[in-house]
């Protein structure tokens, strides 16, 4: 690319090869149609004609979102006007989702749009992807604000949307800077599907390796283990613990309750009140006894950094005999485990509610053999391993929105 920094209709970042100025056109100068949708309620999807209205485009990536597909209710056949094809960008005309554009692709296959959707086709003069990006810019996210502005509920019709005013290169041009932002943006949705597909895995899996419903059995298992899980009270597995820091572990080595992670810079206490604070062993478990703004009330975090220090304002429990961690840092989050312990161990007070620890220690629990223990704390482990991975990837994706984002603002004008 070559870097352009003359004033008019020039983008500050070019194709190398491109150097005229850009012309401004009206949208309806090289699209055509600007037609309202089909009028009609959404039924269950027939397996064939989809049926895409507003809230079917995502807001962030605005491809065709197609976890509850629906097709039109209408008995006789359907006018193939309203039946989208390559070429057609679709314009929200009403509503808070006044503006959202969605780029139609042959890949979400027989699609019919709806009635509050305007449809226009670009022509050949010029590149649907390159008009579809040029909705995602400043300009026009100006020009919806602008042009929506009603006595009511804010909108934008087909005739407006034909008057925007659009900068245009050459068909050349437009043909290069869309293809760059359409790799740009597949990219970034690969990467979240696979982000999405292990969170929506490890919910599930929770769900079912965790026994329910006065079941004594999970719905999966792992091979080779066949009894019923064991109730047990609390108060059996585990004992409130309040061993002070006198061996005098430094500020360094406070656990942050919010991520079970060191605060290698230190939290700022005096050194002085460091012996009286709890002494965190691996595996323990602490938690907030009171609701408050800083600490959500009921949320206990397993200690899997290792050994540290906490504020005394914490309460720690110890195993009593072997555990694996690794499985209760999972476990002490299923809402359908806990929720029933919390509520029958809390008393209501007139500020807020505490956590009664000796109640807490009576309740009963189903709980596996610790070989069956470790091989579950084992798989989530493995699953999270995955999912850090993909996060690592997530952070790369806000690297690469941001460079859409600035991309969009110096490739158009």
């Amino acid at each position: 690319m070559a870097e352009q920094h003359e004033k008019a209709l020039v983008p500050q970042i070019r194709f190398t090869g491109f150097t005229d100025p850009w012309e401004q056109r009206k949208l309806g100068e090289v699209a055509s149609g600007f037609e309202y949708g089909l009028n009609a309620a959404a039924s269950d999807f027939d397996g064939e004609k989809k049926y895409l209205r507003i809230t079917d485009i995502d807001d962030q990536t605005r491809e065709f979102r197609t976890d509850d597909l629906s097709s039109p209710d209408i008995n006789n056949p359907i006018d193939d006007r309203y039946l989208l094809k390559e070429g057609d960008i679709l314009f929200a005309r009403t509503g808070a989702s006044v503006g959202k554009t969605y780029l139609y692709k042959a890949s979400d296959g027989k699609t019919y749009y709806a009635g509050f959707l305007i449809r226009a086709h670009v022509s050949d003069e010029a590149d649907a992807g390159f008009i579809f990006q040029s909705t995602l810019t400043e300009r026009y996210k100006q020009f919806v604000l602008l042009t929506s502005q009603r006595s009511g509920q804010p909108g934008i019709n087909a005739q407006e949307y034909s008057d925007l005013l659009l900068p245009l290169p050459s068909l050349m041009e437009q043909r290069r800077i869309g293809a760059f932002f359409d790799r740009l943006d597949s990219l970034i949705t690969l990467h979240q599907r696979k982000y999405d597909k292990l969170c929506v895995l490890k919910k599930s899996m929770l769900d079912k390796m965790f026994p329910k419903g006065g079941s004594l059995y999970p719905e999966i298992r792992f091979a080779g283990f066949t009894d019923p899980w064991e109730q047990r009270k609390l108060g059996e597995l585990y004992q409130k613990n309040d061993e002070r820091n006198t061996d005098g572990l430094g500020s360094e080595r406070t656990l942050s309750v919010a991520s079970m992670t060191f605060n290698s810079a230190g939290n700022g206490a005096d050194d002085s009140s460091l012996p009286n604070y709890k002494r965190l062993r691996l595996g323990d478990i602490a938690f907030e006894g009171h609701a408050n703004k800083e600490f959500a009330y009921g949320r206990f975090v397993l200690n899997d950094a290792g050994n540290g220090i906490m504020s005394p304002r914490f309460t720690c429990l110890r195993p009593i005999a072997e555990q694996e961690y690794s499985f209760w840092k999972y476990f002490i989050h299923s809402e359908k485990v806990m929720r029933p312990i919390l509520v029958n161990s809390t008393k209501s007070g007139t500020m807020m509610n505490e956590l009664v620890v000796e109640d807490f220690l009576k309740q009963e629990i189903l709980v596996p053999p610790l070989p069956e223990q470790r091989r579950i704390g084992a798989f989530f482990d493995r699953l999270d391993s995955l999912i850090s991975l993909i996060t690592l990837h997530q952070r790369k994706l806000e690297l690469l929105r941001n460079i859409k984002k600035s991309m969009l603002d110096k490739m158009f004008v």
